[in-house]
């Protein structure tokens, strides 16, 4: 990583790359590299990855005050090229004191930075129009504090910014992506609690059935509550999703359980209202969505290696909670109450399984006879000739009498 991670004093320090969530750019996907000292958040570096993989946008790089002379700065910028060896990287507009480390930072791609380059080789990723703009603005805040900025490696296009931002313009192009498809897809989710101390010496004793614990845990949070936001196609994204949340909210750890769920939407239903290009399906203004909860895990993140899971049969009918409980739809008001527990006279239900053979009662018939039919001839055959002859002529169809017959009065 360049020179800077040599310079880090690095006495319990960690660097974590993950993803985070932003509904303001769906078509890239939010990442993120977090500095960890001691195991407790100190500083973020903010990106995002256009859907090809070879283009960055730097959102946001801080780090926490008392921090800012062990070069963590440096080598969280060092980890982002090193992740994305190949990509265009805009490291956007600085702030004050964004300018002064950047004046100190040694760029150890400057080849790769878009404000070092014409605009033809990056304008289809980057709007020229915005990216004009960060230069103009970083420029202004060398000149203003007496800064170099690596201004000799900025390229020199020898017009006016708004010339050269017009004239590109126009070579943008969106992105393309598309997320899962929540109508189709199992999706997962999650929470994170701080469980009463007999409920979590329950849920992590496994002398017990894992379906049991889940049930009990399940009734706990409420049928009702399954959370409307960040909802991932694989239970490691949900439950990293969950570990980030427990880093940056600086909560004890050792008190907290993560539950990841996985769920369905219910058959036959649309999926509600959600930002379809997302990596991830966050439901903003659910009015309360009935799902089939077909899993369930849950673990410490101080043991995340000892995960508990339980898989139900039947799937269990569920909802993801309402955002805003006057916004709920009177389906699910009429289920839930407004902290998602099931209301009195309303019982857990499970999903029935499908019958396998409803609608094929007339080929199980023909089938049926094909087989007695089969098994008669088979009896027949063990028959001696005389005994075959006789059944045969018991099975002969009786003539219907003539008219002329004698008839009994």
């Amino acid at each position: 990583m360049a020179g800077a991670e040599a310079e880090l004093d690095n006495t319990g320090t960690a660097l974590w790359l993950t993803d985070w969530h932003t509904d303001e750019y769906p078509d890239w996907t939010p990442r993120r590299v977090l500095a960890l000292v001691g195991g407790v958040q100190v500083g973020q570096l903010d990106f995002l990855v256009h859907p090809d993989g070879q283009a960055l946008a730097v959102w946001m790089l801080e780090v926490e005050p008392g921090f800012e002379s062990r070069n963590l700065a440096s080598v969280m910028m060092d980890a982002l090229h090193a992740a994305h060896p190949t990509a265009w990287i805009d490291h956007g507009s600085r702030t004050l004191d964004g300018a002064f480390w950047w004046d100190r930072y040694t760029d150890p791609a400057p080849e790769r930075n878009i404000h070092n380059r014409p605009p033809e080789e990056w304008a289809r990723y980057f709007d020229a129009l915005v990216v004009m703009g960060q230069r103009a603005r970083n420029a202004h805040q060398n000149r203003r504090y007496g800064l170099d900025g690596h201004s000799a490696a900025e390229y020199r296009h020898g017009e006016r910014l708004e010339a050269e931002a017009a004239h590109w313009a126009p070579a943008y192009r969106q992105a393309q992506a598309q997320g899962p498809d929540p109508a189709a897809a199992e999706l997962y989710g999650g929470l994170r609690l701080v469980l009463p101390n007999a409920l979590q010496r329950a849920v992590y004793d496994e002398g017990r059935d894992a379906g049991q614990r889940a049930e009990q845990l399940l009734d706990h949070i409420g049928h009702g509550s399954l959370p409307y936001a960040a909802w991932h196609t694989t239970p490691r994204a949900a439950f990293e999703h969950m570990a980030q949340q427990q880093i940056l909210a600086h909560g004890p750890a050792e008190d907290a359980t993560h539950v990841a769920f996985r769920v369905r939407l219910t058959s036959g239903r649309e999926a509600p209202r959600h930002t379809p290009r997302a990596t991830w399906v966050s439901y903003t203004d659910s009015p309360g969505i009935e799902v089939e909860l077909s899993a369930m895990s849950w673990r410490s993140p101080q043991t995340p290696w000892a995960t508990h899971t339980a898989e139900f049969d039947q799937p269990i009918d569920a909802a993801i909670a309402p955002k805003i409980w006057a916004d709920a739809s009177a389906q699910y008001k009429a289920r839930f109450d407004e902290i998602g527990e099931l209301r009195p006279g309303q019982s857990p239900r499970r999903a029935t399984a499908a019958d396998p053979l409803a609608g094929r009662e007339a080929d199980i018939a023909a089938l049926a006879a094909r087989l007695k039919e089969a098994s008669r001839r088979r009896a027949a055959a063990a028959l001696p000739a005389s005994a075959q002859e006789e059944s045969e002529s018991l099975r002969a169809p009786q003539q219907n009498p003539s008219p002329h017959s004698p008839r009994l009065t």
